[in-house]
């Protein structure tokens, strides 16, 4: 059970950090944080868990990462399931924690955004599906390849939850404009079941896209990059 708890408040923990940032401190008058304060927000909540948990669950947090890392037989499937739900609930639970605090606030409004995913006229742009699938599955594809090789036996040793977090902000600092950027199937529902519309409609696509990023992440560097050890 240790191994779930771990996967539940890492998830916590990145939904809570990332999406907090975007919902209360990215445009605060004259000291907003930006796109760039979120995206290393999103970065330092991987990189923090990963070294505090990471050595108990593996340090998900993620369950298209999960899936992915299933793939390139790094993790066994018995455990899988478990997992996501592990992760959905912190990501529910951080959602739902980040809401009272910022529901304190008069004026706030979940329905305007809650940091959700979106694509088209909820792309924080305006970018289409087509747009949104490509790019989140492309990215998911690139951070499980990442994942895969800085936890490689062969790569170097105690750095790849830096290589991993700075994935991530570098990540978010591609795709926020296109989709607010999920790469994330549980941080997507987290915050999507308090925005309570539009965002739910749309979430389909935040679980399908990055679990197909994986898999191909997963097979690339499985099958091509790694070679034999």
């Amino acid at each position: 059970m240790n191994k779930y708890f771990a996967e539940f408040f890492g998830t916590f923990w990145l939904v809570f950090g990332g999406c907090g940032s975007a919902v209360l401190a990215a445009a605060f008058p004259e000291l907003g944080i930006g796109f760039v304060g979120i995206s290393l927000a999103f970065g330092l909540t991987v990189l923090t868990m990963a070294y505090a948990v990471g050595h108990i669950s593996g340090g998900h947090f993620n369950p298209a990462v999960s899936v992915g890392l299933m793939v390139g037989g790094r993790f066994p499937a018995s455990q899988l399931i478990p997992y996501i739900i592990s992760q959905v609930l912190g990501a529910i639970a951080a959602g739902a924690v980040l809401y009272l605090i910022a529901s304190g606030k008069v004026g706030f409004d979940a329905t305007a955004g809650f940091a959700s995913n979106g694509y088209g006229e909820h792309s924080p742009d305006g970018y289409s599906l087509q747009a949104a699938l490509v790019i989140e599955i492309v990215l998911t594809a690139f951070f499980l390849i990442i994942i895969l090789g800085s936890t490689d036996e062969r790569a170097p040793k105690g750095f790849a939850p830096i290589a991993i977090g700075l994935a991530l902000t570098l990540i978010h600092l591609i795709s926020i404009p296109v989709t607010n950027t999920s790469v994330n199937p549980a941080r997507s529902t987290g915050v999507a079941l308090f925005q309570g519309s539009w965002a739910i409609e749309q979430l389909w696509l935040f679980w399908v896209a990055p679990i197909i990023g994986a898999v191909i992440g997963a097979v690339i560097y499985k099958c091509v990059i790694a070679g034999k050890k």
